[in-house]
């Protein structure tokens, strides 16, 4: 998962908390938004634009994907990346997460040659 966060156009790894394992940001340096959150057994994305979009992950794959702490009411949920959530799903998840942050930053950080 880190070589598809980090294929992304103005994707970087940071690592703000010291954990272990990094976030994936885009957008440029303080302003620079998280689109990935990388654990050893789970990813944290955007999985919608609402928390009702996102709570479909949660019907599909209920021992695999859930809520994510703090921020999984605007739309966030953790993946298991071992479990029954096929690898391109898993991908497509990135993407979306991605695709999400970015139109929400303002034109000035978005990466250039991103059209959503």
């Amino acid at each position: 998962m880190h070589e598809v966060c980090a294929a992304f156009a103005g994707a970087w790894p940071d690592n703000p908390w010291d954990h272990e394992h990094p976030v994936f940001k885009v957008g440029p340096g303080e302003r620079g938004k998280i689109f990935a959150f990388l654990g050893a057994e789970t990813i944290g994305v955007k999985a919608g634009a609402t928390r009702e979009v996102a709570d479909e992950w949660l019907h599909r794959y209920p021992d695999d994907a859930s809520v994510m702490a703090y921020i999984g009411r605007s739309g966030w949920n953790d993946l298991a990346l071992a479990g029954a959530i096929p690898d391109d799903e898993l991908v497509e998840a990135v993407e979306e997460s991605y695709r999400l942050v970015v139109s929400r930053l303002p034109m000035k950080d978005r990466p250039e040659g991103w059209e959503g």
